[in-house]
């Protein structure tokens, strides 16, 4: 099947051509090109954007903007953003991580987008011409947006705040059983001030473990701690069963390494 493909300088013009029907924006193609040689007949053409912003990385005052089109090989030999280094070399090969970008890890389907289970846990932004929307928001509505995704935006967290695991059965790029993000924040008497944990293939996306993020808080990062969390980590999951992993598995290692991680 031949597929048309239109480049534009500008984002605004782009995302003007993807209102024509069968369009989808193309970034690195590791998603869209595979699926339409798999057969997926609804692609009939592809929309790209050369605009220069969106292979931007700016960092000032703690604050990180990263454009859609940037590969998650740039973002792992970036100088200043190695607490996504794990993340982003967590994506596939070397020849997939100098394709995959970003704005395209938004939008991978379960068990895929690991880079964007960091970025929940990071509280990130997610910018298209809409507007600025926080990722949580972005991830529930992502399957009817069809504006481009131009940047997303956090803030660097303390060097010891965030963590970051990728489950597989295939060393060092198999597709994930499960991967776990966590944001702490401590007060000044160690204790949790504040947790975000994000989980991926425990639901179609990227989800948060709420209950867990609400039973650290006021705890320590101890074994007797963090057990009432590890306890509610299974809560409002709902993990798929694939060639990778089962439901049942996937539920069951689920605390093991979250506790692993957070004693790390």
């Amino acid at each position: 099947m031949a597929l048309a493909l239109q480049i534009f300088s500008t984002v605004k013009d782009a995302n003007a051509a993807l209102k024509s029907a069968g369009t989808r924006y193309l970034g690195g193609g590791t998603l869209v090109v595979r699926a339409a040689n798999e057969g997926d007949i609804s692609v009939t053409g592809l929309v790209r954007s050369t605009e220069p912003s969106l292979s931007a990385i700016d960092v000032a005052g703690g604050k990180v903007r990263v454009g859609a089109s940037v590969t998650m090989a740039a973002v792992a030999r970036h100088p200043e953003l190695g607490i996504l280094a794990k993340a982003a070399r967590a994506v596939g090969g070397p020849a997939v991580r100098n394709m995959a970008t970003v704005g395209g890890n938004l939008f991978a389907p379960t068990p895929y987008g690991d880079f964007a289970v960091a970025l929940l846990a990071l509280d990130a932004t997610v910018t298209t011409q809409d507007g600025e929307t926080q990722i949580d928001t972005f991830l529930d509505r992502r399957d009817a947006s069809r504006a481009i995704v131009t940047s997303v935006g956090f803030t660097l967290p303390a060097q010891d705040g965030f963590r970051f695991l990728k489950v597989s059965r295939v060393k060092p790029k198999g597709v994930s059983v499960l991967s776990i993000a966590v944001l702490v924040e401590r007060a000044a008497d160690g204790t949790i001030a504040s947790a975000r944990i994000a989980l991926g293939c425990m639901a179609d996306r990227p989800m948060r473990a709420r209950a867990a993020e609400m039973a650290l808080v006021g705890a320590t990062l101890t074994k007797e701690g963090i057990a009432p969390a590890l306890a509610a980590a299974n809560e409002g999951t709902s993990p798929a069963t694939d060639p990778i992993a089962s439901a049942w598995y996937r539920n069951e290692v689920l605390p093991v390494h979250l506790g692993r991680l957070l004693l790390s």
